[in-house]
């Protein structure tokens, strides 16, 4: 039996790691297996890639030399964890996937999207999640959590508040673009309502 693939996307600061770990505890508690991974990064490779990408300061690369490192990475991210484990039957839920190059690289810092298309198919061959939840957040009160954080080590928190508002515009209009795949999670709640909230959209999706 093959896997689900699910993914978590949203702007800084909307709450992405912390409801990964309550659904993989939610979904392993129904006796599903369950890999939690992120991006950049998710193995070996990427991971060094993904210390590219978000250390440094904000003009650090250009917008095209940015999304061909997000790419470089997520090949590899694809090739050596996430398509083995949804062949062992996982379940795998990551934090980002190729939604947050259309955002960020695309609508964020000028990338046409058609470029990034070409390029996302040349790699992903039109590998997609199985269900895409994007977190909604105002954006002050995201990057205010954001800078919050302990050792914050993302470059593009730096980036300013327009930018910012155009990667949560972007996320909606990807929700808008692709409805069968996508579900908009409102992440202003409790964490706890965020969690239920996601649960219940997983639960739907997969008849659980």
């Amino acid at each position: 039996m093959t896997g689900r693939f699910i993914t978590l996307e949203g702007g800084e600061g909307t709450g992405k790691s912390t409801q990964i770990k309550r659904l993989a505890k939610a979904l392993e508690a129904k006796s599903v297996k369950v890999l939690a991974t992120r991006e950049p990064g998710g193995s070996p490779g990427a991971e060094q890639i993904r210390k590219l990408m978000v250390e440094g300061e904000p003009g650090r690369w250009d917008a095209i030399t940015e999304t061909l490192l997000a790419y470089a990475a997520r090949a590899d991210h694809v090739s050596r964890t996430i398509g083995p484990a949804l062949l062992e039957g996982s379940w795998v839920i990551s934090d980002r996937f190729n939604d947050s190059t259309f955002a960020y690289q695309g609508a964020g810092r000028g990338v046409d999207r058609e470029t990034i298309r070409r390029i996302d198919s040349a790699v992903l061959d039109d590998f997609q999640p199985d269900l895409t939840l994007i977190l909604d957040l105002d954006v002050s009160i995201g990057l205010s959590r954001a800078n919050g954080r302990p050792g914050s080590e993302n470059r593009f928190e730096k980036f300013g508040g327009d930018f910012h508002e155009k990667l949560r515009q972007a996320f909606l209009d990807i929700a808008k673009r692709n409805p069968d795949r996508c579900r908009v999670i409102d992440a202003s709640g409790s964490e706890d309502q965020v969690a239920e909230a996601i649960f219940a959209a997983v639960s739907r999706r997969f008849d659980l």
